[in-house]
């Protein structure tokens, strides 16, 4: 089992594996590994599954329970055209960029039941730093940049969601949404970290050290 798949299995089907008649959007097929598990559980629980990807995709499987639209994800007003108004899961990974990521889950939080999840892959910049298991310039910054993009959403809408992070591979993220009230546009956070008042204390202390 590669990496890829330990990970969406201990953190998205073990979760949901139970749960009957799941109504899921899923961005981004590829060669359908999310895709056969998603309908596995369809399968056995009842359920349908949206694909969605930007190249056709529609041979991964024939089964009755999954719908594949070709189309970008952002596309909201097609996608929505042909999925249900109410949605149990949100799987995201399409394009690993923070301004895309945003979007997504601004575009269509709405359609997500109380109780529903967002899961979004690929968060973590860790393996692929300088000199790491995977070492790659682009994954790290976007991942890093997604990482601190679903934090500033949930600094806007802590009473909303719940959020967790998995950090197993290239990581995942985890927000349950606890109430109906619409998603607010995210605030910057602040960071201390480059403030005169930081730079003073670091100073003193490697002077103490």
């Amino acid at each position: 089992m590669n990496d890829y798949i330990s990970k969406i299995e201990r953190n998205i089907f073990d979760k949901i594996k139970n749960t009957k008649n799941l109504k899921i959007l899923e961005l981004g097929v590829q060669n359908g590994e999310s895709t056969k598990r998603f309908l596995s559980i369809c399968k056995k629980k009842g359920g349908h599954l949206y694909s969605v990807d930007v190249i056709d995709c529609s041979k991964v499987s024939s089964d009755k329970n999954w719908t594949f639209i070709q189309s970008r994800d952002d596309n909201f007003d097609l996608i929505k055209s042909k999925i249900p108004k109410q949605i149990d899961i949100l799987y995201i990974d399409s394009l690993h960029e923070a301004k895309h990521v945003q979007n997504i889950i601004y575009g269509y939080y709405d359609l997500l039941k109380v109780g529903g999840i967002i899961f979004i892959d690929d968060i973590s910049h860790l393996p692929y730093v300088k000199n790491g298991l995977r070492s790659n310039f682009y994954c790290e910054i976007n991942n890093q940049e997604t990482f601190n993009a679903v934090l500033e959403i949930y600094f806007s809408n802590n009473k909303n969601f719940d959020l967790n992070f998995n950090f197993q591979s290239s990581g995942i993220a985890t927000i349950r949404k606890i109430k109906k009230d619409k998603i607010k546009r995210k605030i910057k956070i602040e960071s201390r970290e480059f403030s005169i008042k930081n730079l003073i204390r670091k100073f003193v202390k490697k002077f103490n050290n």
